[in-house]
């Protein structure tokens, strides 16, 4: 898939990866899709953030669970166990020796200490919100009032909704974007990992993370 329009339709996310911020930077307006129906098993629940023993994914639960359907914009978080102090203590232990991991900690540790989400989007909205502060990064960000169907999507705007996806067998080629290799926590073990969270770029690159991400754009 190729970038051609000046806008871009994005899923709502959990701490995206890289792939899905550099889709947030290179165009001039951004539209998140609140409409669809809710897809399990995506990046709009979970991240993947690289841990001593590999790759890690992290899921939010959401009420009902497996059972869960209907538009993404109704999906409730559930705090019927710890999930968020469970999922801090994963990236504090896979991060908390990286050269960048203090110096954002508190940007970010609110989100699994308060339960003052309802909603599925608005917590991964505030923390994409959280994220473009930290990189700096300001892009108009709208939201849908309704579901756009992929044969009615302005041609002015490359939709990525089911392009960007956790497995590999559901992930579209996407020819504007090449990994960039950095220098990650455990790279000697693993080498370089590609498309992993925000947050493993960030944490490993801090102020470089924003020209990281435009090195990564083809």
């Amino acid at each position: 898939m190729d970038n051609q329009g000046t806008g871009v339709l994005l899923c709502s996310a959990y701490f995206a990866p890289v792939q899905y911020y550099t889709k947030l930077i290179s165009y001039s307006h951004v539209t998140i899709e609140f409409c669809e129906s809710y897809l399990k098993q995506t990046y709009r629940n979970r991240t993947v953030i690289l841990a001593a023993n590999g790759p890690l994914q992290l899921t939010i639960p959401i009420v009902d669970g497996p059972r869960a359907k209907g538009p993404i914009r109704d999906q409730l978080l559930s705090y019927d166990y710890p999930w968020q102090q469970m999922h801090w203590r994963g990236i504090s232990s896979a991060y908390n020796n990286s050269p960048f991991f203090e110096y954002y900690a508190d940007d970010f540790a609110p989100f699994f200490q308060k339960k003052q989400w309802k909603y599925l989007i608005d917590f991964n909205d505030e923390i994409q919100q959280a994220v473009l502060r930290s990189i700096d990064f300001d892009v108009p960000v709208q939201h849908t009032e309704d579901y756009i169907p992929a044969g009615k999507v302005p041609l002015s705007m490359d939709d990525f909704r089911y392009a960007i996806h956790p497995k590999s067998h559901k992930q579209l080629e996407d020819s504007n974007f090449s990994p960039t290799p950095y220098i990650q926590v455990f790279h000697e073990k693993w080498g370089f990992v590609p498309n992993l969270s925000i947050l493993d770029l960030l944490f490993n690159e801090g102020p470089e993370t924003i020209g990281v991400l435009r090195s990564c754009v083809r």
